[in-house]
């Protein structure tokens, strides 16, 4: 297939596009500035340098393709804004086509939930609570959509796992008491799961992309070897900021059934079993 790729420099969207050439699709990788679309090229995806904000030049390019797969995110306030351009153009280019469009969401927006599925009561923390109404017109629009919902995402040395416990001075500082779980998955695992779902061409709404290996933050802390440090949830939210420390805080679990139903199969190591290396 010819594949539009937004985020193709990106933590997820760098490997989802490395998996989607090898496994012999033709990417066009949008993207902003002449450096990443050298990136890009060097990974063998052709580039096109624009601004995703502008609906016609991001319609114009999903238009040309047989399916869409956006990863790209700013990660700030302006979030909710980026993802409804994406989707106007999703809309516009892709309705009533037939052709798949992959939109990407967190498990975040499931709340703090001991066994998370697809159909689950949605209930996102503040940082997130802009993602329901955004992925609701997707899931309204005349488009053969999936959401990949991935879990806490680790691996190559990026994630939220390395960027937030990592140790510091034979320290490591927990978030809260560390009781929480986070339902985790490699970035190399949750990228095949964009290549399954896009190559079926199905309406699947929510996919979450996890492992099933669910750890404490406690446990994951304990597996750097460092000596741990609790805090309390002020002190946390302190350090990390409010939002960020109270989606880290939430206690959530999951087995990704459907996903594993669909034939796809997490390989990589767990988050426990990279870090002990």
């Amino acid at each position: 297939m010819n594949i539009a790729l937004t985020g193709g420099t990106g933590y997820i969207g760098s490997v989802v596009l490395e998996q989607l050439v090898a496994a012999g699709h033709a990417v066009t990788a949008l993207v902003r500035s002449d450096e990443a679309a050298e990136k890009v090229r060097k990974a063998g995806a052709e580039a096109a340098v624009g601004d995703l904000y502008d609906t016609a030049w991001t319609a114009r390019l999903f238009a040309a393709a047989d399916a869409v797969v956006h990863t790209a995110a700013p990660g700030d306030g302006s979030s909710e804004q980026f993802d409804r351009a994406v989707v106007a153009a999703a809309v516009e280019a892709l309705g009533g086509t037939g052709k798949p469009y992959v939109h990407t969401s967190g498990v975040w927006l499931y709340g703090s939930n001991a066994d998370i599925t697809e159909d689950s009561p949605l209930a996102p923390p503040a940082l997130t609570a802009w993602r329901p109404a955004v992925e609701r017109s997707v899931l309204d629009a005349d488009l053969v959509a999936t959401i990949v919902t991935p879990g806490v995402v680790y691996g190559h040395g990026g994630g939220i796992p390395a960027g937030v416990l990592t140790p510091a001075d034979g320290k490591v500082r927990l978030v809260g008491d560390g009781s929480q779980h986070w339902t985790t998955v490699h970035v190399e695992d949750v990228a095949a799961l964009y290549v399954t779902v896009v190559e079926r061409g199905e309406r699947l709404g929510h996919v979450l992309g996890v492992s099933g290996a669910g750890p404490t933050v406690r446990e994951i802390a304990e597996a750097t070897g460092a000596e741990v440090v609790p805090e309390t949830v002020e002190e946390s939210r302190a350090r990390l900021g409010a939002l960020f420390a109270d989606a880290l805080l939430l206690d959530q679990r999951a087995t990704g059934a459907k996903a594993r139903s669909l034939g796809w199969s997490p390989t990589r190591p767990t988050l426990l079993e990279e870090i002990r290396g």
